[in-house]
């Protein structure tokens, strides 16, 4: 079994001589990248909840709901500390979902209209699958759950609810998991023992989240060239797939500038980057429909071996800069 792009960071760095202490990159980071992004979308998730306590109609909410994804797409690739804890990433962002699992789920709550379920203590117990940006799409854009009076108050209560996780995330980050990664190898910081496993920790999110464009958010639309899957999208009936690749990577972006600050010039990174940008956004295909038809498809795979180019380089050139050896397979994986 090949090993995965994570193992082998880890392998790496544990076999790299110790680092200095932290110079730009772990500060620049938090400071310019991190912390602002959990901020912004605090904000979003804190308009949108009161967008729904004014105007619980699934058109008063689109504009609010889909800000707020915008915003998610900020730190969507930041899967550590804060979010992962109680399950958080994925109640806020539960897809792929491959068995349909949050729609099965949302089903049998608008059948039931149970009340129970719309307090915090009552949204902390249903599935992730039906919670978060993906639950609340349905609950907006998808006719068969948009409909009756308890729709709305679910639509009230995960909007709250996704509110609160943004909230606690943000002061996890705030209230000392950024203190532990800024005094990595402290006496007493038992989450980063040295230098290297911060650096470790942040660069692995940015190689992870440009792995999940090109293998998840195109790789699965895409499927294979004799049965394309334009049916597995994400976010499909709002119509963002391809807005969210462009957003992720333009986010994607500003965190490996943040990250390689003041450590050294990253030049195939940001014409690798520049490159995928651009592609996305000719691309006029909003929900990856055009997978199946040759033409079409050439340009989504064209956008899809940017992505993987824009991985390359910055694995081999972020890396070297913060001390990583260079020559990591991108195709590696489980």
């Amino acid at each position: 079994m090949r090993q995965t792009i994570l193992s082998l960071l880890t392998a790496t760095l544990c076999a790299a001589p110790a680092l200095e202490p932290a110079r730009a990159d772990v500060p620049e980071a938090i400071s310019k990248d991190i912390l602002p992004g959990y901020a912004g979308f605090t904000r979003a998730t804190g308009a949108l909840a009161q967008a729904a306590e004014a105007d619980c109609t699934p058109e008063a909410l689109k504009a609010p709901w889909n800000a707020t994804f915008d915003a998610w797409l900020e730190v969507a690739h930041l899967r550590f500390g804060p979010v992962e804890e109680k399950g958080r990433a994925l109640a806020i962002a539960f897809w792929p979902d491959p068995k349909a699992i949050g729609a099965r789920q949302l089903e049998g709550m608008l059948t039931k209209a149970d009340p129970d379920l719309l307090d915090p203590a009552g949204m902390a117990q249903i599935s992730v699958a039906a919670r978060g940006l993906f639950g609340l799409e349905r609950l907006i854009y998808e006719p068969t759950f948009t409909e009756g009076a308890y729709a709305c108050d679910l639509r009230r209560a995960l909007s709250a609810d996704l509110a609160e996780m943004a909230q606690s995330v943000e002061a996890g980050w705030t209230g000392g998991y950024a203190d532990l990664l800024l005094n990595a190898g402290a006496e007493g910081n038992t989450q980063f023992l040295t230098v290297a496993e911060a650096r470790q920790a942040l660069f692995t999110q940015l190689i992870s989240g440009l792995e999940f464009n090109a293998d998840q958010r195109l790789g699965r639309p895409l499927g294979s060239f004799d049965k394309p899957r334009p049916e597995r999208a994400e976010a499909l009936n709002s119509g963002r797939s391809l807005q969210n690749v462009t957003l992720s990577l333009l986010a994607l972006r500003d965190y490996a500038r943040a990250l390689a600050q003041g450590m050294g010039d990253i030049p195939n990174t940001e014409a690798a980057f520049a490159r995928a940008i651009a592609s996305a956004e000719a691309l006029n295909d909003p929900v990856f429909a055009g997978v199946s038809e040759p033409g079409s498809r050439l340009k989504v795979e064209i956008l899809q071996q940017n992505i993987r180019l824009a991985h390359d380089a910055a694995l081999a050139e972020i890396g070297a800069v913060l001390g990583v050896t260079a020559g990591f397979n991108a195709a590696d994986g489980d």
